[in-house]
């Protein structure tokens, strides 16, 4: 059982939520919250620690705690938060690569969570119904959050074949959603008028923020190695979930979409990439067997949930400024 725990990412509320939950857990000694800036949150038990994954530094910090369990939370879904492109790739990418480098140099390193994405799927129009874990993506990833997970995950493999001796569970999550999460897509159906492409109706899965915290307890505590799908039970459609919120819609050309993303970027409305346009235009699917024969994880909120608790606690309060940023831009786009 986990004794003393580092997790990655704590700067982010994703993060500090997971190392507060852990911190909580009576099972675990002590829990340590890595990232390059103080949290903004109050991590309660959780010791900060000041660092840099992608810095060789940090495998010194792994050895100088007695670290045995290692969780990593610290993948950036949107260049915005990550100050641009290069930026995100450099955290995502080469910080993982220098944590698993750190990681395999411990020999006290008994275990390794990794909260990874369903993006890995990607999303396209040959896509299956369902994506299994064995599945390979059938969009080919350009770009962005989807090529970095993939990626991520690549580098992950390779740890695990070079430590047999080391747990290894990757949780390719669900988009999060509910009350508190703030994110690309809760912005997205924050705004007063949501931005649809034309001809197309995405099948949405969503975990809650709640469900996600607990899965990565479950893998810290348990020794559950593998690749796990995570996500609630059921599915939403795209236009299912704007009619939810009361939400007027605008419908645009496809060609158009990559544009409107940009001016709801500028706006300050919402982070959006290219591959989140492509999910919000074909939706993805994932098959969640393995989540409870193997993982043994049932989420307490089904997708629909998960969505009407976001919407129950959604405010208004810059809904006028909003409608009045997207509006202009959008009366530049179609001008």
């Amino acid at each position: 059982m986990a004794q003393v725990v580092m997790v990655t990412g704590v700067s982010r509320d994703a993060g500090a939520w997971c190392a507060r939950r852990l911190a909580d857990d009576p099972s675990i000694d002590t829990v340590l919250g890595v990232d390059v800036v103080p949290p903004r949150a109050e991590l309660g038990r959780v010791r900060f620690v000041r660092a840099d994954i992608r810095n060789p530094v940090i495998a010194k910090v792994i050895a100088a705690e007695d670290v045995d369990t290692v969780v990593h939370t610290g993948v950036v879904a949107t260049p915005g938060s990550a100050g641009g492109r290069s930026s995100m790739k450099e955290i995502n990418v080469i910080g993982t690569m220098q944590l698993l480098a750190a990681c395999q140099k411990a020999p006290g390193v008994a275990k390794l969570v990794v909260k990874s994405s369903t993006t890995v799927y990607g999303a396209g129009p040959r896509d299956p119904a369902l994506f299994t874990e064995e599945m390979a993506p059938r969009a080919i990833h350009q770009t962005g959050l989807s090529k970095d997970a993939v990626e991520v995950e690549g580098y992950v493999r390779g740890f695990a074949r070079r430590r047999p001796d080391v747990c290894v569970t990757t949780l390719r999550m669900a988009n999060w959603i509910g009350p508190k999460t703030d994110s690309p897509m809760t912005r997205y159906f924050g705004l007063p008028v949501v931005p649809t492409v034309f001809g197309y109706d995405a099948r949405l899965q969503f975990l809650h923020e709640d469900d996600g915290v607990e899965a990565i307890r479950l893998a810290t505590v348990e020794n559950l190695p593998g690749t796990f799908n995570l996500a609630g039970d059921g599915m939403i459609s795209l236009s299912q979930a704007i009619r939810r919120l009361g939400r007027p819609t605008l419908r645009l050309p496809s060609f158009t979409a990559s544009s409107t993303a940009a001016v709801v970027r500028r706006a300050r409305l919402a982070d959006f990439s290219p591959d989140q346009i492509t999910f919000l235009t074909f939706g993805r699917g994932v098959d969640t067997t393995r989540m409870r024969s193997e993982f043994g994880f049932e989420p307490k909120y089904t997708t629909a949930e998960a969505f009407d608790d976001f919407r129950a606690a959604l405010g208004t309060g810059a809904v006028t400024r909003a409608s009045g940023l997207l509006a202009a831009g959008l009366g530049a786009l179609r001008g």
